[in-house]
């Protein structure tokens, strides 16, 4: 099932670096909150690339039908610069796999945009928030080994009874510690939008200030806000920008409304963000046609609004 592609061939074909116009490179990491708020990130320097996200392939990895290898070959088909690793079908965390992964991508022209584990802060009891801590280090262990700068968690959904403020403390006493240690590494962690406490933009901000670390930040997933009275789901998109870390892409929104594409990049590049806009495919389509589709409006866009310095 393997293609050979040579990296300059994977560039030619894919046109990533003649399409976006700034070459091909890894975002920058996290800096001082807000990101990218430093000299020299100024709005007229939006770098936006192209990802995909191993989890838009589910179907496939759940069956085993697809291997995480399998993914990365498959999403060089679909000109995506980077990959998104979802940890929960990789056959091993053991070094040999890991490493293999890490050379594969790497002889495909394919450069890591993250990884993606299921870790949940919001945890009542004391002792599973010291082991949700524990799982989240082991998850930046293997992200460091896969050569990735970056690595999604969850807030989680709040348990019965439980208050947002109650759900917010429990994040920021799980992630403060949890940035500690993925910094060492030069790891960045990126909390998802995803549900449970996560839901509005005003608590991730508020976990993001209180958190207070250059290693924490957003993976800003554009469809899962819910709107309120005084703020549209793309209010909330804007609002968490300077923090966005890695941001995953779907074309409607939780209750199937279409996202206005061209008007979320056009507030990411007026938000100057550099790093990947990956697909993360849920439709109806199957994968294998619906996934391409979705990432040639991903690739066009990433063109169309990113920039270099003036």
């Amino acid at each position: 099932m393997k293609d050979k592609f040579t990296r300059r061939n994977f560039l030619q074909s894919a046109g990533a670096a003649a399409s976006i116009g700034v070459g091909l490179g890894l975002p920058s990491q996290a800096q001082a909150a807000p990101r990218g708020s430093g000299p020299g990130n100024a709005k007229s320097m939006a770098r936006m690339f192209p990802g995909c996200c191993a989890y838009s392939f589910r179907k496939y990895l759940k069956s085993g039908q697809m291997t995480m290898p399998d993914f990365i070959r498959e999403i060089v088909k679909m000109r995506s610069v980077g990959a998104d690793m979802t940890v929960y079908w990789f056959k091993s965390t053991e070094p040999a796999y890991l490493e293999g992964l890490r050379h594969l991508a790497f002889d495909n022209g394919v450069p890591f945009s993250g990884a993606a584990c299921g870790s949940s802060m919001v945890q009542a009891d004391a002792a599973k928030r010291r082991q949700v801590l524990a799982d989240i280090k082991k998850w930046v262990d293997v992200t460091d080994r896969l050569g990735a700068s970056h690595l999604r968690v969850f807030g989680g959904e709040l348990p019965s009874g439980a208050t947002v403020k109650q759900g917010t403390d429990w994040v920021v006493e799980t992630m403060k510690p949890a940035c500690d240690y993925a910094g060492k590494k030069s790891i960045t962690l990126g909390i998802e939008d995803h549900g449970g406490v996560t839901q509005r933009a005003g608590v991730c901000l508020e976990i993001m200030h209180r958190v207070d670390s250059p290693y924490a930040g957003i993976n800003l997933d554009i469809t899962h806000f819910i709107p309120t009275a005084t703020e549209s789901a793309y209010a909330q998109i804007k609002s968490c920008i300077p923090y966005a870390t890695h941001t995953h892409i779907r074309d409607h929104f939780d209750d199937g409304t279409p996202v206005d594409m061209d008007r979320v990049w056009q507030m990411f590049r007026d938000g100057g963000y550099k790093g990947f806009m990956s697909a993360e495919y849920e439709g109806k389509e199957g994968p294998m046609t619906g996934i391409p589709k979705l990432m040639d409006k991903i690739e066009a866009l990433c063109r169309k609004y990113s920039t270099v310095s003036a």
